[in-house]
């Protein structure tokens, strides 16, 4: 059997190049066998691989990742479900399902956040204070080259960044604690007040955006309000797991292994 580890774009990766190839190298590992790595620029219609554990997100990749989903191999994350987490087709689909998320309008500020792709820098996901803010930033999206985004109002409250993996991994935690951020717009939340709200109640809504997406390995953030109310302001496809990666790995490890010994009993 030939495994293959497809790493994610850099540019697809900021701040975070190393802490993605760790954690794709260690979930690897946890099955036991050797694995090529490559990059996903790398990968063509020519490889030939039984398994591919995969971070990629450039459309390109996804493609070819599609094809050798319809062909049979086992894929993880499926590709099918890395292009829905594409925020503009995320953020109607999420609403259609009546997951909360924040409003598009309100008293605290406002969120432009890039919806095309994944965030690549800084300047993909910016607050605006107020609605002239907002049409400026959007004007400056739009001499970018970028037309596509979502608008969120700023919620007051706890910013918790969630790490899962299908089959049961879930965990939490509030980066104002421990103050590891990307781009640092955890700030705009402050510190952390630890309000109390249902904690299985976010796994579930997390497990239900993970059907609805198609994706198995995944991670996300919410802001939790002073009444215990929370709302789903992001959700990914295979994040770094920094904070808990050794642990997320065997998950990921175990999620690809049940899928291997499926497959090869129905043979």
């Amino acid at each position: 059997m030939r495994i293959l580890a497809v790493k994610r774009d850099e540019k697809l990766s900021p701040n975070s190049v190393e802490k993605d190839r760790m954690m794709l190298q260690e979930s690897v590992d946890c099955l036991g066998g050797a694995a090529a790595m490559i990059a996903e620029m790398q990968l063509t219609a020519d490889e030939n691989a039984d398994v591919y554990v995969s971070m990629a997100r450039l459309p390109q990749t996804l493609e070819l990742l599609k094809r050798k989903e319809d062909e049979g191999k086992i894929v993880v994350n499926s590709a099918y479900g890395v292009a829905r987490c594409e925020r503009g087709w995320l953020s109607r689909a999420l609403q259609a399902q009546g997951i909360p998320v924040p409003p598009a309008d309100g008293d605290d500020g406002y969120w432009l956040k890039r919806a095309d792709m994944a965030a690549q820098c800084k300047g993909d996901v910016v607050y605006c204070k107020s609605r002239k803010d907002l049409a400026e930033q959007q004007a400056t999206f739009a001499m970018r080259g970028v037309t596509d985004w979502v608008v969120q109002a700023h919620v007051p409250g706890d910013l918790v960044k969630f790490y899962a993996v299908r089959g049961g991994f879930f965990r939490y935690y509030y980066p104002g604690d421990d103050g590891i951020s990307k781009f640092g717009d955890e700030k705009m939340n402050g510190k952390a007040q630890h309000y109390a709200f249902d904690e299985a109640q976010l796994q579930a809504v997390a497990a239900a955006v993970s059907m609805l997406t198609g994706v198995e390995v995944y991670g996300g953030d919410a802001i939790i309000t002073a009444s215990g109310a929370f709302y789903l302001i992001d959700f990914n496809d295979w994040p770094s797991f920094s904070r808990c990666r050794e642990e997320a790995a065997r998950a990921v490890g175990k999620l690809i292994m049940d899928k291997i010994n499926k497959k090869y009993e129905q043979i």
